[in-house]
């Protein structure tokens, strides 16, 4: 599994600071939370990251 592109993480980010009413000074918590939340929607669809052997695409665990 790749992680979420920086775009997506931006756009979380932005849509969290929007819903906590555009408070100053949070950016990187945001920013953080964002990607997190972007990694745990990736991993509850299946998606895990190989790296063994050479192997860089996604893998699905059933």
């Amino acid at each position: 599994m790749t992680g979420p592109t920086e775009q997506e993480i931006r756009t979380r980010a932005y849509e969290l600071w929007k819903d906590a009413g555009e408070p100053h000074g949070n950016m990187d918590q945001l920013w953080y939370q964002a990607e997190k939340e972007l990694l745990a929607r990736k991993a509850a669809n299946g998606e895990a990251h190989c790296d063994k052997n050479g192997h860089h695409g996604p893998t699905r665990y059933q």
